[in-house]
């Protein structure tokens, strides 16, 4: 199975990839943002053959279909390098749900909307500053290395249920601490500092999913 035009990263079949869903509202602010940022950020590490398996999208609990990314949106895209282009927006759907192997959503309500769909999601759905603070506390050392035919998927897959098994023990600090914050209607500004909060909270999350660093 391929992702849908615009949104894979590589994959031939559903037992060697891995499915990164972000999650937002309407889907032409934050996530359109979060997953062209991830794409951009396992381009720089896994590079441009992409064979690691990992497969990002997105959509919206409120998702505009069809409709293209906010003009700021795609502006903070640029800014970091990441390709805006061909991006329209989606309504979350079960099957974007249940097809899955990690579900990183804007908010701790969009967190709760997609676990409320079922399909065994809550120990695999966190929003994405959780999951990051989560993968802060995972010792690299406990994960397989990334070498060889599959192994990033299977990193992937071990990496999730690490942090699932963390979450009741590493609590954030304030309820806010676990969200990315709604730039809809809001100047260039705020949308460049919310791309920057988004950039933060994925570096590790990425450089734990390949077990390769970012470049500096």
């Amino acid at each position: 199975m391929t992702a849908p035009e615009g949104r894979g990263i590589a994959g031939s079949s559903i037992d060697d990839t891995f499915r990164i869903l972000h999650v937002s509202t309407g889907n032409v602010c934050r996530s359109p943002i979060t997953e062209r940022l991830t794409r951009h950020a396992l381009t720089a590490r896994l590079g441009d053959s992409l064979t690691g398996g990992l497969i990002v999208e997105s959509a919206g609990t409120w998702g505009h279909e069809g409709a293209p990314m906010e003009a700021h949106a795609a502006t903070v895209l640029t800014d970091f390098g990441a390709d805006p282009d061909g991006f329209k927006g989606r309504e979350l759907l079960d099957e974007h749900v249940i097809r899955a192997d990690l579900v990183l959503t804007a908010t701790r309500d969009h967190r709760a909307q997609v676990i409320s769909m079922g399909h065994s999601a809550g120990l695999r759905t966190f929003t994405l500053k959780e999951f990051t603070r989560l993968v802060r506390a995972i010792d690299p050392a406990t994960l397989p290395e990334p070498v060889g035919d599959g192994a990033v998927v299977a990193r992937a897959r071990v990496l999730v249920r690490a942090a699932a098994a963390l979450r009741g023990w590493l609590l954030a600090p304030s309820p806010e601490a676990d969200e990315v914050y709604d730039p809809y209607g809001a100047p260039i500004t705020f949308f460049r500092s919310i791309g920057d909060e988004i950039n933060q909270a994925l570096d590790p999350v990425v450089t734990a999913l390949t077990g390769v660093p970012a470049r500096t």
